[in-house]
């Protein structure tokens, strides 16, 4: 692991996972530059990359208009990426912004008066708004009446479109790590959001925190294949669903995916291994429909791009 650092004390962390993203992550780096608050320092997490990100960041380095710490590693996917990330984290706050996307110019200054003003450990920080590169909103705001939220909460109660959280560091630091499985690329971000959603609560922030465009080679733009190919990290995800979901239907639906990943994983003995083995059970037969339902639509994705 290669590790370059510049980096003061500051009350947040922007930290950037990298993969192959020297065409955009100099628009994140710019934004950073622009920022109207200083009170922040830059990790990049450098993925694995092999297109001249590590060049591009030794210059900025230099530059010195931004304080950044910047990690090389063998390439362990994004999950992989968040663990490097919350292991190198020394502030008291600190939020992802990815290599695609970039931060509001007051951004940094929006999160640091709101949390001067709001400061508590009985929350795990802030749960902010995304909006596109058009200064479009992304999904909704939250209601007025709305002072915190969990983020499975929010979701649940009719809430829509991803927001940028801002997590007090040793609440993401108490979490438990995502695994790493041998050949597979992706487990969940939100399996470590979740298990903090037991404890706290976030407070919400009307106010845009980071501007996105979701990229085609990105994890969101690829669903079908994620699910096919990174099986267990889907078991891990849809285990822990049993585990914390508080709705019967919450859970014949992650039992269902459960035994669809377990099935594609040749995973034996799935009922036993469940932590629900009952529902899994009774889930047996929708997920093998989901397990066959999954092939057939990567395949018929796969055809499509195959054509001239």
């Amino acid at each position: 692991m290669d590790l370059m650092m510049n980096q003061p004390t500051s009350l947040l962390t922007v930290f950037t996972p990298a993969y192959n993203r020297a065409h955009t992550i100099t628009r994140t780096y710019e934004s950073l530059c622009r920022q109207s608050s200083k009170n922040f320092c830059w990790l990049i997490i450098d993925d694995g990359s092999s297109d001249g990100t590590s060049k591009l960041v030794q210059g900025w380095i230099k530059e010195g208009r931004v304080p950044i710490t910047y990690i090389h590693q063998e390439n362990q996917g994004m999950h992989g990426a968040h663990n490097t990330a919350y292991r190198n984290i020394h502030t008291e706050l600190n939020t992802c912004i990815d290599s695609d996307d970039y931060m509001p110019d007051n951004a940094v200054e929006l999160i640091e008066t709101f949390w001067e003003k709001n400061r508590s450990k009985e929350y795990a920080g802030i749960i902010g708004l995304d909006i596109s590169i058009e200064g479009q909103l992304i999904g909704k705001k939250f209601a007025d009446s709305m002072k915190s939220t969990t983020l499975t909460g929010y979701y649940l109660n009719g809430g829509a479109g991803d927001k940028k959280l801002v997590y007090r560091t040793e609440v993401i630091q108490s979490t438990t790590e995502y695994p790493i499985f041998p050949g597979e690329k992706y487990v969940s971000l939100g399996c470590r959001y979740f298990e903090i959603d037991q404890k706290y609560e976030l407070l919400t922030l009307n106010e845009a925190l980071v501007v996105v465009e979701y990229q085609d080679d990105g994890s969101s733009m690829n669903m079908y294949r994620q699910y096919w190919n990174n099986p267990r990290g889907f078991i891990y995800m849809r285990c822990m669903d049993m585990k914390y979901y508080k709705s019967l239907r919450q859970k014949f639906r992650a039992a269902t995916h459960y035994v669809a990943s377990s099935i594609r994983a040749s995973e034996t003995s799935i009922i036993q291994k469940s932590p629900l083995p009952f529902i899994s059970a009774i889930c047996y037969i929708p997920g093998l429909m989901l397990y066959f339902y999954t092939k057939r639509m990567l395949n018929k994705k796969l055809t499509i791009i195959k054509k001239p």
